[in-house]
C-alpha cells in the first residue's frame, strides 16, 4: 500500500517542490502579477511537464497548482466561471503524475493546494467567512479527485492559517500549514511567529512550517527557533532568492548590480529579480542545515527550477533520478572542457 505522508516523515525527508508561479511565467504559461493559474485549462501539457520536471529532481509529492486558484483570484479578472473546472483540471493533472512515479519508488503522493484568500481582513467576519468557504469548496474538490494530503500556505495572517487549518482537519487528510511572515517578526494581526507555529501545532496540524516571501537567509533564523519550540514535523520551502536582513522578503528586494535596464515598475519583484537568485551551493547549504535539525518536509518555493529542488533532494541524502548528472559526478567532464584546458 502506498505510505501516507506522516509514515513518510516519520522514515525520513520528502521532498515537495513548489514554484510554479514564476517558472510557467518564465516558460511564457503564465501572466507575471496577475498570477493566476490559469495553465491547467489553458496549457495542461505545460503544466504536466513541469510536474515530471520536478519529479525527475526528486519531488515525491506531486502538489497541485491551485495556488490563487480561488474564487477572488478568479472574480478578479472575470474567469469565477472556470473555477471549479480550474480546481479539478490543475489536481487531476497532479493526480496522473503522482501515479506514474519515474524513480521506481513509492507512488507519489498527491497533494491539494489552498493559499492566503487576498481578502482576510482583521476582526471582519464578513471576510472571514468568506476566506473560509473559498477553502472548503476547494478542499471538497480536492477530496472528491483524489488528493492524499492538503497543504495550505503562505500565510501572513494566524488566524487566517488556523481557520485553513480547521477546514483541513474536518477532510480528514493529513495537513501542511505554513506561514509566510512579511518583513516583521510576526503576523499581520499581531502574533508571533513563533506563537503561531505553537499553535498550529497544538491544533493539531501533522506539518507546521514555512513557505515562500524569504529566501533561505532570512528563513533559517526562524525556523532555528521554531524547531526548538515545536515537535511536530515541521516544514522549510523558502524561496530561491537572496534575501537580506535589511530586505528580509523579496517584495522590495533591491538590484544591488544596478542593473542598467530596470523593471518598469521600478522593483525588481516579481519579473527582474534574476540578479538575486541562489546558486545551487547555497541551497544545498540551506536544505543540510535544515535536515540536520529535523525538518524533514523540503522544497523550494517561488524561483524554484528542478535544479533547486534537486539540491533540496540530495542536501537531505537522497539519490534522484536527476542525481545522474549532478555536478560532482561530472568533475571529469568539466575538467574536460575547453575553459579548463592548461
Amino acid at each position: 500500500m502506498k505510505k501516507s505522508l506522516i509514515e513518510r516523515l516519520d522514515q525520513g525527508p520528502v521532498i515537495c517542490a513548489e514554484g510554479f508561479l514564476f517558472e510557467l511565467e518564465k516558460r511564457g504559461y503564465m501572466s507575471a502579477g496577475e498570477f493566476a493559474p490559469m495553465v491547467a485549462l489553458e496549457n495542461p501539457n505545460a503544466l504536466e511537464n513541469l510536474h515530471i520536471d520536478f519529479q525527475h529532481a526528486g519531488s515525491d509529492i506531486v502538489l497541485a497548482f491551485t495556488y490563487n486558484g480561488h474564487r477572488e483570484k478568479l472574480r478578479e479578472i472575470d474567469k469565477e466561471n472556470l473555477l471549479e473546472s480550474l480546481n479539478r483540471s490543475a489536481l487531476q493533472i497532479a493526480k496522473k503524475v503522482a501515479n506514474n512515479p519515474i524513480n521506481g519508488t513509492d507512488i507519489n503522493l498527491m497533494a491539494g493546494n489552498i493559499s492566503h484568500s487576498n481578502i482576510w481582513k482583521q476582526d471582519d467576519h464578513e471576510s472571514q467567512l468568506k476566506a473560509e468557504k473559498m477553502f472548503s469548496e476547494m478542499v471538497g474538490w480536492a477530496v472528491e479527485e483524489g488528493a492524499d494530503m492538503i497543504m495550505g500556505e503562505t500565510f501572513f495572517y494566524a488566524e487566517e492559517a488556523f481557520k485553513a487549518l480547521e477546514v483541513i482537519q474536518q477532510s480528514g487528510l493529513p495537513s501542511v500549514i505554513n506561514i509566510a511572515p512579511m518583513a516583521e517578526d510576526y503576523m499581520q494581526d499581531g502574533f508571533s511567529i513563533i506563537d503561531t507555529c505553537k499553535e498550529l501545532e497544538q491544533r493539531g496540524a501533522n506539518v507546521v512550517g514555512m513557505n515562500c516571501f524569504r529566501g533561505p537567509a532570512t528563513m533559517m533564523p526562524y525556523l532555528r527557533k521554531i524547531r526548538k519550540e515545536i515537535s511536530c514535523h515541521m516544514s522549510a520551502l523558502p524561496l530561491a532568492f537572496r534575501t537580506t536582513k535589511e530586505n528580509p522578503t523579496y517584495f522590495n528586494l533591491p538590484d544591488t548590480n544596478r542593473c542598467a535596464c530596470p523593471a518598469p515598475g521600478g522593483k525588481t519583484f516579481p519579473t527582474a529579480l534574476d540578479p538575486m537568485y541562489c546558486n545551487r551551493y547555497e541551497m544545498r547549504e540551506f536544505f543540510k542545515e535544515a535536515h540536520g535539525m529535523g525538518i524533514n518536509f523540503l522544497g523550494v518555493c517561488c524561483g524554484a527550477t528542478p535544479m533547486h529542488q534537486r539540491e533540496a533532494a540530495e542536501a537531505a541524502g537522497l539519490i534522484v533520478p536527476a542525481s545522474k548528472y549532478r555536478e560532482i559526478e561530472m568533475q571529469s567532464e568539466i575538467a574536460n572542457h575547453p575553459m579548463y584546458d592548461n
